[in-house]
């Protein structure tokens, strides 16, 4: 993903004179972000975007907001998750990977992950999360399978995925096989891959 795809797929809009005004006013006020980001959706729409998939209108909205700041990308960034609604905590994450930022927003994911809002959880599995380190990795993707965020989500999974995870799957799978419970499609097919779905245990959901 890069900003000018996403500039690209914004040139529907409803209200292209204010996105362009918004950028520009960004680069070269940063103090205007704030609420620039808040009124994004409002502004721009918050309808499926049908290229990149996954995205929204205002997510790319404001993850170009993001782009477009001169400096400080971290922090702002950082405050903006943190006063956020959910659905400005998911641009914010959708946007990391596109800035300048190295590691310095991985708190970011740790708190997106321990949320209960499924929603966040994916975001943060997006390439951004390259920089978790592998035992964070491998519990996030323990919490999909539990919570039932498609493992597709995950950027890099076959990458990433190891032994340990595999025996963490296999082991959650058993507890369901005990509890009269399959596990997800995508799950056992992840075992199967990683060499661990031969036992009965990983048997699948409808």
């Amino acid at each position: 993903m890069t900003p000018d795809r996403l500039r690209a797929a914004l040139r529907g809009v409803p209200d292209p004179q204010w996105l362009d005004a918004a950028l520009r006013r960004v680069a070269t006020e940063p103090g205007a972000i704030p609420r620039l980001f808040a009124i994004a959706a409002r502004r721009c729409g918050r309808g499926p975007l049908p290229d990149p998939p996954g995205w929204t209108v205002d997510e790319a909205v404001r993850a170009l907001l993001l782009t477009a700041l001169p400096a400080d990308h971290a922090a702002a960034a950082e405050a903006l998750y943190r006063q956020g609604d959910a659905a400005e905590k998911r641009a914010v994450l959708r946007a990391l990977p596109l800035l300048p930022i190295g590691a310095e927003c991985v708190p970011l994911l740790h708190d997106a992950i321990r949320t209960n809002d499924t929603r966040l959880v994916a975001a943060a599995l997006g390439p951004y999360a390259r920089h978790l380190e592998q035992p964070a990795w491998r519990q996030a993707v323990l919490k999909c399978v539990f919570t039932g965020v498609p493992l597709a989500v995950v950027d890099d999974l076959n990458g990433r995925a190891d032994g340990e995870l595999a025996a963490m799957l296999a082991g959650l799978a058993a507890e369901r096989h005990a509890a009269g419970r399959a596990m997800p499609a995508d799950a056992t097919d992840l075992l199967d891959r990683l060499g661990a779905g031969s036992h009965p245990t990983t048997a699948r959901e409808a």
